[in-house]
């Protein structure tokens, strides 16, 4: 039998928080993370993005526990994208947006995974933007 080919994926801020924080759906993505079904792919931009949101005072959580999150349940886990080069312009109305389509393309992802409507609907992207829940679909589909 054939070996199953490791989904390379972007995974958006609110996606990530959502998935370390509060579980639900979000939440099944740390179980495939850990069983390295997917490679989440992260750059030093998307990871100073994911630092600067787990520190919002509205998650109550200290800079231990951050530290925790992110050397324990994300690092190991997350390949590091480096030397980004592209400056494309994918999301004119939220350039912040940007940074996680330039990693994907940059990367080589199979896709990008966001709740964020920008980015979910955007007619040609330059990789496929899926939501959490169709995501899982594809990827149990796959199993």
């Amino acid at each position: 039998m054939g070996q199953k080919k490791i989904i390379r994926v972007v995974l958006d801020t609110n996606v990530v928080v959502s998935a370390l924080l509060f579980g639900g759906t979000p939440g099944e993505l740390v179980f495939w993370w850990k069983k390295r079904r997917i490679i989440p792919l992260l750059s030093k931009e998307i990871l100073d993005d994911y630092l600067r949101v787990l520190a919002y005072p509205k998650f109550e959580l200290t800079k231990e526990e951050i530290l925790f999150l992110i050397t324990r349940e994300i690092l190991p886990w997350f390949e590091v994208v480096e030397n980004i080069t592209d400056k494309t312009s994918y999301v004119p109305e939220d350039p912040e947006d940007d940074k996680f389509l330039r990693c994907a393309v940059s990367g080589k992802a199979d896709y990008l995974v966001s709740g964020d409507q920008h980015l979910l609907k955007l007619s040609a992207p330059p990789v496929p933007v899926l939501s959490v829940q169709e995501f899982l679909r594809r990827l149990k589909e796959k199993s």
